[in-house]
Formats: C-alpha cells, structure tokens, sequence
C-alpha cells in the first residue's frame, strides 16, 4: 500500500501561483511515476503532469509553460509549481502514484485549487 497526501491547494486570483504538494509513504519503489491530474465540475479527470522517479517530464497542452512538476525522491515528494493561474484551472487535484513494472496504483485524496477572475 501507498499513501498519499496532499496539501497547499486554495483560492488564488487569476495571474496567481500555487505550490501543491504530495508526500508519499508506505511501500514505495525505486523504479514509478508521479504525476497530477485534475478534475472540475462535470468534467473528465485529465492528466496534468507526470514525472518518473528518474525525472524525466511531461506536462498537458494547457499547462505547459505555466506549471512545473518536480519531486524529492529523498523525501518522496512530489510538487507542482502553478503559476499564471486561470480560472479554467480551478478543479480537484489529486496525485496519482503508478509502480513500475507493476503498474499497481494509487490516488490521493484530492486538493481544492479554484483560480477568480
């Protein structure tokens, strides 16, 4: 099992940053990827950004440039960095933690991020 748990999530005005954050702990392998997705109102979860325990990136058309996903495998923490903020941003992130070669998965419990024009 994998737990994980998010913070820094909130209300920001539009051109505003936040930082999220995920602390992962339990059975955790070397070898996974790491990523953001969200979901708002009667929409679709839709991936936002992954990176893999040896760093390597990939981000969703509607963010790139804006936000930058980063990890400490040390502390086993994945962040996104948000920035120029939009009110079409505003959804529930949740973390997602995917086992290489496994592919066993987990979810976290989801974090508000609402952007006001």
């Amino acid at each position: 099992q994998v737990q994980l748990v998010e913070s820094g999530g909130g209300l920001v005005q539009s051109g505003g940053s936040l930082r999220l954050s995920c602390a992962a702990s339990g059975s955790i392998v070397s070898s996974n990827v790491m990523d953001w997705f969200r979901q708002a109102p009667g929409k679709q979860r839709e991936s936002v950004a992954a990176i893999t325990s040896g760093g390597l990136r990939n981000y969703a058309d509607s963010v790139q440039g804006r936000f930058t996903i980063s990890r400490d495998n040390a502390k086993n923490t994945v962040y996104l960095q948000m920035n120029s903020l939009k009110p079409e941003d505003t959804a529930v992130y949740y973390c997602h933690y995917r086992a290489r070669p496994s592919g066993y998965e987990y979810w976290g419990q989801g974090t508000q991020v609402t952007v006001s024009s």
